[in-house]
């Protein structure tokens, strides 16, 4: 179990059941499979900063998502296993950084431009777009909790604040950063294995890995242990990695068991409650890192917030929390321009 007593736990979390009309279709259409010279790794460099990031390409293809009955550990709200083709997506070779999110967090960027005497009139279209994105409120107590902040994942952060990072993120670059969805994460988590963890099915091995309750007491840097197929690092492990969807135990009953769903997702609203996590961190003992295993955020994850309303960026008790991004090679249709409907006050939680 945790060592953190405040921390969120799947037993008698306070989960929001959605109904199945709120599952949102499949696309549309699906993208046309890319010429394998598209789909290279690249370095992505923040607009007017020195911060960078990675990005690798992970192939479009068809997985099948869940875990099987017989697995150790599983839980209800892992099947039934049902089939999803994905359509090929860059992901982050690590999880986003302090690094990175504090350029927009704490607006770092716009404090440069202020001092390198940038006139805010004559920037290109991208930037002002990534002005006027609305930046988190300060944070309660220390958001790092004194774990670190160079290279280090970011944790403490809300779904809302994700898509927000994502949103920003995109306006700099030109180019279409969001959360990845809940298949795409397990169909990259998995990286063509079927097996509990992508290196197999000993969780004796994890430590080679992953950081987890039993080898570490707090979030590591970033790009430690070693990767998994596909070049993901901490894919298993370090933070638990925020997913687009909407979390549902009853999500997978909703999909077809002879036909492949294509790009499955449950759409983000208003409700600040409760979203996908995958992936387990630190502070979960090994079996909460299965590639099948999946979560959802609740309130007790800002239990020691006093603001009322509470913040819509940051979560106060979840220190095990954090992200990843993906960008799509063609944007499906149903999350085009899509981003976070989540206002203070004016929520359902």
């Amino acid at each position: 179990m945790s060592r953190l007593s405040h921390a969120c736990r799947f037993a008698g979390a306070t989960v929001l059941a959605l109904g199945f009309a709120e599952f949102a279709p499949a696309a549309p259409q699906e993208p046309s499979p890319p010429p394998a010279s598209e789909m290279k790794p690249y370095v992505e460099t923040v607009t007017g900063t020195d911060v960078m990031f990675e990005m690798v390409p992970i192939p479009g293809g068809e997985f099948v998502m869940g875990s099987p009955a017989g697995e150790a550990k599983r839980n209800e709200d892992e099947g039934p296993r049902h089939p999803v083709k994905i359509a090929p997506f860059w992901m982050g070779k690590h999880e986003v950084t302090w690094d990175e999110y504090d350029q927009f967090a704490f607006s770092l960027d716009l404090k440069k431009k202020k001092r390198d005497g940038v006139d805010p009139a004559s920037q290109p279209e991208t930037e002002k777009k990534a002005d006027a994105v609305t930046r988190p409120t300060p944070p309660y107590a220390d958001e790092t909790f004194g774990f670190g902040r160079k290279g280090q994942s970011v944790i403490c952060i809300t779904h809302h604040a994700a898509m927000e990072y994502c949103r920003w993120l995109s306006a700099k670059t030109g180019k279409t950063y969001r959360l990845p969805t809940e298949a795409e994460w397990e169909y990259a988590c998995r990286a063509g294995t079927k097996s509990p963890y992508f290196y197999g099915d000993d969780p004796g091995q994890l430590g080679d890995y992953a950081w987890y309750v039993e080898n570490s007491e707090k979030p590591q840097p970033v790009g430690k242990k070693k990767p998994n197929p596909w070049g993901l690092y901490d894919i298993h492990g370090n933070v638990a990695e925020w997913c687009l969807d909407h979390y549902s135990p009853e999500a997978y009953k909703s999909f077809a068991s002879d036909k492949p769903a294509v790009g499955p997702v449950v759409l983000p609203d208003a409700k600040e409650y409760p979203y996908v996590a995958r992936g387990g961190s630190w502070d979960d003992d090994a079996d909460r890192l299965r590639s099948g295993a999946r979560k959802g955020s609740n309130p007790e994850w800002s239990v020691q917030d006093p603001q009322r309303p509470q913040s819509i960026w940051w979560h106060t008790d979840a220190t095990f929390v954090g992200f990843r991004i993906v960008r799509p090679l063609s944007e499906q249709e149903n999350l085009k321009g899509l981003k976070s409907q989540v206002v203070k006050g004016k929520t359902t939680r």
